[in-house]
C-alpha cells in the first residue's frame, strides 16, 4: 500500500503528505481514460501515486520519463490548452557532460516540445525537439516506461491478497507491448508505438539517438495504446487522431449555447467550467454521462450525474436526457444487500475493472444512496418542464414509478413518513447522503448519529420529487395518480415542517437519527431545503440569514457545518469545508423564495474563489476558513480537479442571480426578480435554444433592475420578466 494511503472506517482516506493541487499534475481525459502527469509531461511516483494513464478503471501506465543524454530536462512552461484537450509543455537542455571537465554543450540551446491528447483509449505524444545552437548536436533521447497494471481501488489503498500475472513485455523494432492476465481471465495490454522506430528499444525504455544542423528540428511520435481482450485493433496516427478529437470538440461547442459577459475574468471562468464539463462528459450506450471527478471518480456516480445534470439543463437538457438514460436502464430490480441494491432504487456508482468484476469491491453497481432516487424523478420533472419531451418521458415512466415506489416500500420502512437509510453492505457506505463521510451526521455533543438516518434534505428532495412527478402525471393524462402525489407531498410539508424544524438554531436539523432524535446541528443542508420547496416563507428567510452569519459563510462560500458545532473542523471533508456545488444549490433555493442578497452574496464568494483558482478550475472543494483580507483561500489537500458538479456550479449561480426559467409548454422563458451582481455589467445569451425557437438575449444590469433586449429571436417563444 502507498505510504499516502490508509484504510480508515470502511473508506479509503488519501492522507495529504503532498498536495495534488499545487499545480504539480496536469489532467486530460476522453471517455473511459484519463490521464494525470507531472509538469514535465512524465509520470513519476509523487504525493499519493496517483499519477498515470487509466482506462476502464485500471492504470496501464505507472511510469514515463523523458531523458537528455541521461538527464531530466528543464521545465520551461507546462499547461493544459483552454479547451482541456491538449497538454502542451516546452522544456529545453539542461548543462550536460560527457567528461568529467568539459560541457558539450550549455543550457537553453535545445527546445524540447511535447504535445499530449487522449483519444479513443490511447494517449498521442508528439515530441519535437529544435536545435537553436551555432553548432551541429547529436544526442541522446530516452523515454523509459512502465505499466503495473494496478486497479484503480489498489491506487487508493487497497491491499488484495493475490494478483494476477504480469508478463514478459513482446518488443518489435518500432513498438514494446506490456501485458497482465488478471483473476479475472482478462488479458490487459499496454501497447506503445514509436515513430520513427528508436535506436535501441527493450522492455522498459527506448531511446533514440538525434543529430540536428544548427536551426533543424526533428520529430518524434510515442502512441500509448490501452487494450482489453481482444487482439490490437487499427488505429489512427497522431494526426488523423487529434482531427477526430478537434471534430467532437468543435461539434459539442457548436451544438451549446454561448455566453459572454462583460467582465473577462468571470469569462475565464465559464469558458473553463464549461471545457471541464465537456472532458468528464463521456459517451455510453445510453448517451452521454458527466463523470464525477478525476482521479477518484472517474465513471458514473447517479448523485453528481443528476447535479450535474440540474445545472446545466437550463443551456443543455441534452446531459439531462443522458443522464436519465443510464439512471433508468441501470436501475435496480432485485433486492441485493451486497450492493445496498432494492427495487426501483438509482445507482450510486459504477466500476469497471479487476477488482470490481471479481466482486472485491461492492462498486460493480452500488446503490448505497439515498437521495439519487428522489433526485432521479426531480430531473425527470425539470427535464419536461425544459424541453416538453413527452415521448421521452413515456419512455420512461415505469421508471419514474419504480423510483416512487422505492421511495414508498424501501425507502421508509418504518413508515414514520420520513426517508432514512442504514447500509446492508458491510463494505458500503456508511453515511448516504451526499455528505458521505462516516463522521458528517452527529448531535450537538458531537455524538455520531446512529441509523437509521432520515437527513433534512432527503425529504426535501422527496417532497419535489412528489411535486414533479405530479406535474408529469398530471401533464400525460394521469390526473389520479397526479392528485396523489400531490395528496403526499402536501402531507411531508407539513409533518417536516412539525418536526425538523429548531427554533433556537433558526434551520432545519440535519437530521433524526434511530431514536427520533433530533441531530441539532446548523449545516448547509438546510440550505437544500429550499431548494426543495419544503420551506415556509419565513423560514426560509430565517435559514438564509442564518447560512449568512459568520459561524457559516466562510467569505468564499457557506461551509457544510457551523464553525460553533462541536466536529467543526475546517480542514475535514464534510464537517466545515465549502463545496462549491452545494453552494449553487443553495443558491438555487434561495432564488425560489426570492432572496437575491443572499443569493448575490453566494456568487461573489464563488467568483472570488475563482479568480485564484489555477486555470480558473473550481475544485471539488477548499478548507473553511475565514476568508483573511489579502489573502487567498485554504485549497483541500487531496480534492478532485476536475469535477463536474464544482463545474458546473457557475451556471447554475448565473440561472439563479437571474431567476431564469425555460417552459417550453408556456412557450416562455422566465427571469423572475433578475439580478446582475457588481463584477457583472452585462451578460450575452446566444443559440439559447427553447422547443423550436432560438434566442439571442443581452441583460445589463441597471441600479434597480436588469434590463432585457431581445437580440435574434427565431420561432415563438416569449419573454417574461418578474419583478
Amino acid at each position: 500500500m502507498p505510504e499516502d494511503v490508509i484504510r480508515l472506517h470502511d473508506h479509503y482516506y488519501i492522507l495529504a503528505r503532498s498536495s495534488r493541487v499545487d499545480d504539480r499534475t496536469r489532467v486530460i481525459k476522453h471517455g473511459d481514460t484519463f490521464a494525470i502527469f507531472d509538469r514535465f509531461g512524465d509520470i513519476v511516483p509523487f504525493g499519493s501515486g496517483e499519477q498515470g494513464i487509466y482506462h476502464q478503471g485500471t492504470r496501464f501506465l505507472s511510469h514515463l520519463d523523458l531523458r537528455i543524454n541521461g538527464a531530466r530536462p528543464l521545465l520551461l512552461s507546462s499547461s493544459v490548452r483552454g479547451e482541456n484537450d491538449v497538454l502542451v509543455v516546452d522544456l529545453t537542455n539542461p548543462d550536460i557532460l560527457l567528461e568529467d571537465d568539459g560541457v558539450v554543450f550549455q543550457r537553453d540551446i535545445l527546445h524540447i516540445f511535447r504535445s499530449k491528447f487522449l483519444w479513443d483509449g490511447a494517449c498521442y505524444e508528439r515530441l519535437r525537439l529544435t536545435n537553436h545552437g551555432l553548432e551541429p548536436v547529436s544526442l541522446s533521447l530516452s523515454l523509459r516506461f512502465g505499466a503495473d497494471f494496478v486497479d484503480i481501488f489498489e491506487v487508493r489503498g487497497t491491499t488484495r491478497a493475490r494478483r494476477g500475472q504480469v508478463l514478459d513485455p513482446i518488443g518489435e523494432t518500432d513498438h514494446i507491448v506490456l501485458g497482465y492476465e488478471g483473476l479475472d481471465g482478462v488479458m490487459r495490454r499496454t501497447r506503445i508505438e514509436f515513430s520513427p522506430p528508436p535506436t535501441t528499444i527493450s522492455g522498459h525504455e527506448a531511446t533514440f539517438r538525434v543529430s540536428m544542423s544548427p536551426q533543424s528540428s526533428e520529430t518524434i511520435y510515442c502512441i500509448v495504446r490501452s487494450e482489453i481482450g481482444e487482439a490490437a485493433r487499427p488505429r489512427p496516427d497522431y494526426d488523423a487522431a487529434y482531427v477526430e478529437a478537434r471534430r467532437e470538440l468543435v461539434d459539442a461547442r457548436l451544438r451549446r449555447p454561448r455566453i459572454e459577459t462583460g467582465n473577462e475574468l468571470f469569462n475565464d471562468w465559464l469558458q473553463r467550467s464549461m471545457a471541464d464539463l465537456q472532458m468528464m462528459l463521456s459517451e455510453t450506450p445510453y448517451g452521454i454521462y458527466p463523470y464525477a471527478g478525476v482521479p477518484w471518480f472517474s465513471t458514473p456516480f447517479g448523485r453528481d450525474g443528476i447535479i450535474t445534470a440540474l445545472e446545466l439543463l437550463w443551456l443543455d437538457p441534452d446531459i439531462a436526457r443522458g443522464v436519465l438514460t443510464y439512471l433508468a436502464a441501470t436501475q435496480a430490480t432485485e433486492v441485493n444487500p451486497a450492493q445496498d441494491a432494492e427495487p426501483g432504487k438509482i445507482l450510486h456508482e459504477t466500476r469497471t475493472g479487476e477488482m470490481a468484476a471479481l466482486g472485491e469491491i461492492p462498486f460493480g453497481r452500488y446503490y448505497g444512496s439515498v437521495d439519487a432516487t428522489p433526485l432521479f424523478v426531480v430531473l425527470a420533472g425539470a427535464y419536461f418542464t425544459r424541453t416538453g419531451d413527452r415521448e421521452f418521458i413515456d419512455s420512461i415512466w415505469p421508471n419514474i414509478e419504480a423510483a416512487l415506489s422505492w421511495i414508498d416500500d424501501y425507502g421508509d420502512p418504518d413508515r414514520d413518513g420520513f426517508i432514512d437509510y442504514i447500509r446492508h453492505s458491510p463494505e458500503g457506505l456508511v453515511q448516504q447522503g451526499w455528505k458521505d463521510s462516516h463522521d458528517s451526521v452527529f448531535h450537538a455533543d458531537g455524538r455520531l448519529a446512529e441509523a437509521p438516518i432520515a437527513l433534512c434534505e432527503v425529504q426535501a428532495y422527496v417532497h419535489l420529487a412528489w411535486r414533479q412527478a405530479a406535474a408529469l402525471a398530471r401533464a400525460t393524462g394521469r390526473a389520479a395518480r397526479a392528485a396523489e402525489l400531490e395528496a403526499k407531498a402536501d402531507r411531508l410539508f407539513v409533518r417536516f415542517n412539525e418536526t425538523f424544524w429548531d427554533e433556537e438554531l433558526g434551520v432545519y436539523v440535519i437530521a433524526i437519527d434511530a431514536h427520533k432524535r433530533p441531530c441539532r446541528v446548523r449545516s448547509s443542508n438546510a440550505g437544500h431545503c429550499l431548494f426543495g420547496r419544503i420551506a415556509t416563507p419565513e423560514r426560509a428567510r430565517r435559514i438564509a440569514g442564518a447560512l449568512m452569519t459568520d459561524d457559516m459563510f466562510s467569505g468564499w462560500g457557506i461551509r457544510t457545518v457551523s464553525s460553533l458545532s462541536a466536529r467543526y473542523n475546517p480542514m475535514s471533508y464534510h464537517n466545515g469545508s465549502v463545496w462549491p456545488h452545494d453552494n449553487a444549490l443553495i443558491a438555487r433555493g434561495f432564488a425560489e423564495y426570492g432572496l437575491n442578497d443572499a443569493i448575490t452574496a453566494v456568487f461573489h464568494g464563488l467568483f472570488d474563489l475563482s479568480l485564484f483558482m489555477d486555470q480558473r478550475r473550481m475544485p471539488e472543494l477548499l478548507c473553511g476558513f475565514v476568508r483573511r483580507p489579502g489573502e487567498g483561500p485554504t485549497l483541500y489537500p487531496v480534492a478532485c480537479s476536475p469535477q463536474a458538479w464544482a463545474a458546473g456550479s457557475v451556471f447554475m449561480l448565473l440561472q439563479s442571480s437571474l431567476g431564469l426559467t425555460v417552459d417550453v409548454a408556456a412557450g416562455q422563458i422566465v427571469f423572475n426578480r433578475a439580478l446582475l451582481p457588481e463584477f457583472l455589467p452585462w451578460v450575452s445569451i446566444f443559440d439559447l435554444r427553447v422547443g423550436d425557437a432560438i434566442l439571442d438575449l443581452r441583460l445589463e444590469r441597471h441600479r434597480y433592475d436588469v434590463a432585457i433586449q431581445v437580440l435574434r429571436r427565431e420561432g415563438s417563444v416569449q419573454i417574461v420578466t418578474v419583478k
